[in-house]
């Protein structure tokens, strides 16, 4: 390739590059999207909650540090996701919600060994586990959409830590908001079913990382 043609490439490389708006701090951005799902929350629980129940839940130490205890792993796990999906920042920071999580397990399986199986019910040995189930995968999936628009826009070089982050948080998201109608107290038929929603959650959330996290380019 000659000088000029070399000079004329650059031209016109140049003239058709256009502006980069810098990303705002990830913690910023994650604190933004927080923010604005906290502000749904409280227009909609005063409404939606089962509030007599949920106050009498939360009287028990430990069903209040659960609920603590999922609340920050949700937390944390979508501000270690948008921090994760920054290039060049450090994997460690998806540890973050690593400890509210042991938490929030070890706290249920306190439950667990006090309840047993299952408290039974109208849905016998499942009780009324399976709507648990539906409530989390189905209130993940809109919040799911949602961070993973927020997250794209960094164009992460490795989706799969910022896929599995983000689907924990929302899903532990969504576990923190049934406690505001969660009618009894954990057992492990409910404690499975919780998890095998998350995990559901999440197994999706990898599948459709290229999908989900790849920006679309502009035309």
């Amino acid at each position: 390739m000659s000088d000029f043609q070399t000079e004329e490439l650059i031209r016109s490389l140049a003239t058709e590059l256009q502006p980069v708006r810098r990303l705002a701090p990830p913690a910023l951005r994650a604190a933004l999207w927080l923010a604005a799902v906290a502000a749904v929350l409280a227009l909609a629980l005063p409404y939606l909650a089962n509030w007599p129940t949920f106050e009498a839940r939360m009287a028990v130490p430990r069903v209040c540090a659960e609920c603590v205890a999922v609340g920050v792993t949700g937390v944390t796990a979508v501000l270690a996701a948008f921090i994760v999906s920054v290039p060049g920042r450090s994997r460690y920071w998806a540890a973050l919600p690593l400890p509210s999580a042991f938490a929030w397990l070890g706290s249920s399986g306190l439950g667990c060994l006090r309840n047993g199986w299952s408290l039974h019910g109208p849905g016998g040995f499942l009780g009324e586990s399976t709507h648990c189930f539906v409530f989390i995968v189905a209130v993940s999936v809109p919040l799911s959409l949602l961070l993973f628009a927020a997250l794209r826009r960094a164009r992460p070089i490795a989706p799969l830590p910022v896929a599995l982050l983000g689907t924990l948080g929302v899903a532990a998201l969504a576990d923190f908001i049934l406690e505001f109608f969660h009618p009894f107290d954990v057992t492990v038929i409910d404690l499975t079913l919780h998890l095998a929603a998350i995990g559901l959650v999440m197994l999706v959330g990898v599948a459709l990382r290229g999908r989900l996290l790849a920006a679309r380019e502009r035309r």
